[in-house]
């Protein structure tokens, strides 16, 4: 299948933002060639604010920018945008609810060299509680750029989170986003996976093995984290025989523990988690072997699927 990038996609979408508006500005933490924000700053140099490694003065200035009439989009690694800056972002965005816009790149374990230090399994489990926050995880390149798209135009502070490594295409170019909505991307009528970002893939690939094995499985992709809309929940649970999800991030606070709070007495099907279990994340060779090493790779999913049909 088809990969593409999904930070080159997310500065592409910033310079075609930025022809369209010309109140958006784009700031970055000394990481633009990373993030590829660098994008903006080639296209519209006098609208690119290059705020060094100081993460909590960047969330500050967009929050001024947002409140003089601007639409500041902000990036910088996930674990910095979630952490460093967590009291700017609930001070100076959340609580006013200013207009500024968030981007988490290398999110999860994608920037599998650096370590725990740079590896952020925790960034949207953080984000969502902070009221008025919007938080998106896109599950490839195109998503993306529509996701840019709706960012663009809704009042308020969002966050949306960045994958470093090219994801397989799964989204059409003639599909409408809209912020809440979850998408089908195999169908199966035994039992169904919510699955987010990179873990979509990897619960496609599971969904094939098992369908070899007379298990048919249905395939969501959950890409807005919040809101999570519990009506969606319920449409593809329905007729189903068990629940599974599947993130890369921690287990506490994550998609399965929102999905599992949203449904509590409205259903009595099996439910598992594959997630990331208490941990930080570790150097390695491949993103692969960090999906391995923290239970989250196609066997994981797949043993999942295979432990909730047999409750």
């Amino acid at each position: 299948m088809e990969k593409q990038s999904l930070r080159k996609a997310y500065g592409e979408a910033l310079v075609e933002l930025g022809k369209q508006n010309s109140d958006i500005v784009v700031l970055e933490a000394d990481l633009g060639k990373s993030t590829m924000s660098c994008l903006f700053k080639d296209a519209f140099p006098e609208r690119y604010f290059e705020m060094g490694i100081a993460e909590q003065n960047m969330a500050s200035v967009s929050a001024g920018l947002a409140l003089a009439g601007k639409i500041p989009f902000y990036g910088t690694f996930a674990v910095f945008a979630s952490g460093r800056a967590y009291d700017q972002i609930r001070c100076s965005i959340a609580i006013p609810n200013a207009n500024v816009k968030i981007c988490g790149s290398s999110c999860g374990l994608s920037d599998f060299g650096d370590g725990k230090t740079h590896q952020s399994v925790e960034d949207a489990n953080i984000i969502k509680t902070i009221p008025h926050l919007t938080v998106l995880n896109p599950v490839d390149a195109v998503e993306v750029k529509k996701m840019m798209e709706v960012i663009a135009k809704i009042k308020g502070p969002v966050y949306i989170r960045i994958n470093r490594n090219d994801l397989p295409v799964f989204t059409s170019e003639k599909t409408e986003y809209q912020i809440g909505k979850m998408y089908p991307i195999v169908e199966g009528e035994d039992a169904v996976i919510f699955a987010t970002g990179v873990m979509v893939s990897k619960a496609v690939e599971a969904a094939e093995e098992l369908n070899n094995e007379g298990i048919a499985v249905q395939v969501i992709n959950v890409s807005t984290l919040k809101p999570l809309k519990k009506e969606e929940i319920l449409k593809y649970i329905k007729g189903k025989k068990a629940i599974i999800t599947a993130e890369e991030a921690e287990k506490i606070g994550g998609l399965g523990s929102d999905i599992a709070s949203l449904i509590i007495g409205e259903t009595n099907l099996p439910f598992e988690q594959v997630a990331i279990n208490d941990s930080f994340g570790t150097s390695a060779h491949s993103y692969e072997e960090l999906l391995t090493k923290y239970n989250i790779s196609t066997i994981d999913v797949i043993k999942a699927v295979r432990k909730a049909l047999k409750k």
